[in-house]
C-alpha cells in the first residue's frame, strides 16, 4: 500500500512544497521530523544532458521512492510511516517555522505519458479526476443533409411549397389493353404541387398531382385522357391531447382501357369526378388514443360520346357515399402502435335502378386490425388485415365479401438501399348485369438502390387479383419494371423506365400483355 501511495505522490505533483529543514555546520539535520518528504527537483532545461550517465533513482531522498523497484535490505525502514487507507488522500500543507505559509508550486501546464489521463481537481484537498477521452456532442443534421439532391422548396409566408413538373415520352405496345392490340407513341405532361405549413401549432398540407396523356397515332376510341388527384388535410390542436382532423379531396379520371364497364361504340373514354371530405376528432388518454371520423363523397360521370355522334347517359352510375370510422390504438412501445378499426358506409345511387334493372344501393361493413411502425427510422409504416362485406338492396346481387389487406411499409435496409411494400383492397362498382361489384386486391414491392448519390436504380414488381362477384370471371394482373434516375442537381432529373404488364383471365378473349418504354425530364424546386 505504501508503494502505491508513493507512486501516486510522484505521478501527481503536490499542491505545496515543504521548506528545507534546518541544518548545522556539518550538514546534518537538526531536529528532523518523524517523516521527511523528498524534495522535488525542478524540471531540467532543454538542451544536452549535463552528464552522459544518470544513476537510477537520482534525486530521491532517504525515505523516498526508488524508481528502480529493486529491494534494498540495508535500507532503514524504522521511520517508515504507516500506509494510509486512502491512496488519494493529500496531507494538509506543513507550516514553515514562524507561521509563514509555504510557497505554492503551480501544476504543470500540460501532462504527457502517464499523466495524460489525469487532471488537477482545481480545489485544495480533492483527489485527481480521471477524465478519459473527451467526446464531442453529435452535431445536428441540417435539413436535406441526407439527400443532397432533395428539393429545397419555396417559402410563401408560413408555407413551404414544392412545385414540380415532368415531361415524359415513350411508346406503349398495347395502350388499349386488349388482346393483340396495336402500339402507339405517347406523351405525358404531369405537374404537381406539394405544400405544408410551418406553424408551431396546427398543421395544413396539400398534395396536388395531375397529368394528361396523349397517343399518336390515336385510334377510336381515343385513349387520350386527363388525370388529377388532389387532397388537402388539416389538423387543429384544440388541446395538448385533443385534435380535430379535417380534409377534402378531388379525383378526376377515367375507367381503365379494356374495362368491362365501358360501353360499346365509344368515341372517347368518359371522364368521372369523385369529390368529398372528412371530419374527425382524436383524443389521447395517456398511451391509448381514440379517434372517430365521418366521411362523405360523391361520384359523377360525364355522358359517353359514341362513334355515330350521339351521346349516352351515365346517370345510373352516379352515387353518394356516407360513412364513419372508429379507431382505437395503444402505444405498446415507442414507435409501435397496434390498432383496431371498424367502419360502415352506405352508397345511394341517383337512379333507383340502373339501365339493366338492378338496384345497386348497398351498405358496407369493414373491420381491420394492425399496427403502425417507426423503429429507429429503419422500419416505418402501417399494415393491417381485415374483412369486408357489402350487401345490396337487390336480392339478385350476392354479397361482396372477403379478406382484405391494407398498408404501406418502408424498410431502410442500408444507407443506400430502401424497400417499400404496399397493399390495398377496394370494392368497386360494376355495370355488368348480375355482378354486384369488383373486389380489387393489389400488392406492390419497390426497391431503390443508390449506385451513386446522384444515380438511383429502381426495381418494381406487382400482382393484383380482380374478383367479379356474381360472375365466374377472375383476373390476375402482373407487372415488372426497372428504372434509372440521374440527378443533375436539386432542380433537374432525367428518368428512364421499362415496364412489362400482363393480364390472365379465366374468360377467353380478355388476356393481354403490354411493354412500355418511358423517358422523362423532371424539373422541381
Amino acid at each position: 500500500m505504501f508503494w502505491r501511495c508513493a507512486a501516486v505522490a510522484q505521478t501527481v505533483a503536490p499542491p505545496f512544497q515543504n521548506p528545507l529543514p534546518a541544518q548545522d555546520n556539518n550538514g546534518n539535520q537538526s531536529n528532523p521530523p518523524p517523516f521527511q518528504r523528498f524534495r522535488r527537483q525542478a524540471p531540467a532545461e532543454f538542451g544536452p544532458p549535463s552528464s552522459a550517465f544518470v544513476p537510477p533513482a537520482n534525486g530521491a531522498g532517504d525515505t523516498g521512492f526508488d524508481s528502480t523497484n529493486a529491494r534494498n535490505k540495508r535500507r532503514d525502514t524504522s521511520q517508515r510511516p504507516k500506509a494510509q487507507s486512502n491512496i488519494f488522500a493529500i496531507e494538509p500543507p506543513l507550516q514553515a517555522p514562524g507561521g509563514t505559509p509555504p510557497r505554492q508550486t503551480p501544476p504543470p501546464a500540460s501532462a504527457s505519458g502517464a499523466n495524460a489521463s489525469f487532471a488537477a481537481a482545481g480545489q485544495p484537498g480533492q483527489p485527481p479526476v480521471e477524465i478519459g477521452p473527451v467526446r464531442k456532442p453529435p452535431k445536428k443534421r441540417k435539413s436535406g443533409e441526407d439527400d443532397p439532391y432533395a428539393p429545397l422548396g419555396v417559402r410563401a409566408g408560413s408555407f413551404l411549397l414544392y412545385p414540380a413538373i415532368e415531361l415524359i415520352g415513350g411508346r406503349d405496345s398495347n395502350p388499349g389493353r386488349v388482346e393483340n392490340g396495336r402500339g402507339a407513341w405517347l406523351y405525358t405532361l404531369a405537374p404537381e404541387l406539394l405544400a405544408r405549413s410551418d406553424w408551431s401549432r396546427h398543421e395544413l398540407k396539400a398534395e396536388l398531382r395531375g397529368s394528361y396523356t396523349g397517343y399518336s397515332p390515336d385510334e377510336t376510341p381515343t385513349l387520350s385522357r386527363p388525370y388529377f388527384n388532389g387532397k388537402i388535410d388539416g389538423r387543429i390542436d384544440v388541446r395538448h391531447d385533443t385534435n380535430i382532423n379535417l380534409g377534402t379531396r378531388v379525383l378526376v379520371s377515367t375507367d381503365n382501357p379494356g374495362s368491362p364497364n365501358l360501353q360499346a361504340g365509344l368515341a372517347k373514354l368518359p371522364v368521372y369526378t369523385t369529390f368529398g371530405g372528412n371530419a374527425g376528432l382524436a383524443h389521447r388518454f395517456n398511451r391509448f388514443e381514440l379517434s372517430a371520423n365521418l366521411d362523405a363523397e360523391r361520384t359523377e360521370y360525364q355522358h359517353s360520346v359514341l362513334t355515330d355522334g350521339t351521346t349516352a347517359s351515365n346517370k345510373d352510375r352516379d352515387y353518394d357515399q356516407v360513412g364513419g370510422t372508429l379507431r382505437g390504438s395503444y402505444e405498446l412501445l415507442p414507435g409501435v402502435k397496434p390498432f383496431v378499426e371498424a367502419g360502415a358506409d352506405t352508397r345511394t345511387h341517383d337512379l333507383e335502378t340502373d339501365f339493366s334493372g338492378f338496384r345497386r344501393d348497398s351498405k358496407g361493413l369493414v373491420g381491420k386490425a394492425g399496427s403502425s411502425f417507426e423503429l429507429t427510422r429503419q422500419l416505418t409504416g402501417e399494415i393491417a388485415l381485415g374483412y369486408l362485406r357489402r350487401t345490396y338492396d337487390d336480392p339478385r346481387l350476392p354479397d361482396l365479401e372477403g379478406f382484405i389487406g391494407q398498408g404501406s411499409l418502408t424498410w431502410a435496409a442500408t444507407a443506400l438501399t430502401s424497400v417499400k411494400m404496399t397493399a390495398a383492397s377496394t370494392a368497386g362498382e360494376s355495370t355488368i348485369p348480375g355482378v354486384s361489384g369488383i373486389l380489387y386486391r393489389d400488392l406492390g414491392l419497390q426497391v431503390d438502390h443508390a449506385l451513386r448519390r446522384w444515380l438511383i436504380f429502381t426495381a418494381k414488381a406487382g400482382i393484383g387479383f380482380d374478383e367479379y362477384v356474381g360472375d365466374i370471371r377472375r383476373d390476375k394482373r402482373f407487372s415488372l419494371g426497372a428504372g434509372l434516375t440521374y440527378k443533375f442537381n436539386r432542380e433537374v432529373q432525367v428518368k428512364g423506365e421499362v415496364q412489362e404488364n400482363w393480364l390472365h383471365s379465366n374468360v377467353s378473349g380478355n388476356d393481354y400483355n403490354a411493354t412500355i418504354f418511358l423517358l422523362g425530364l423532371r424539373l422541381q424546386r
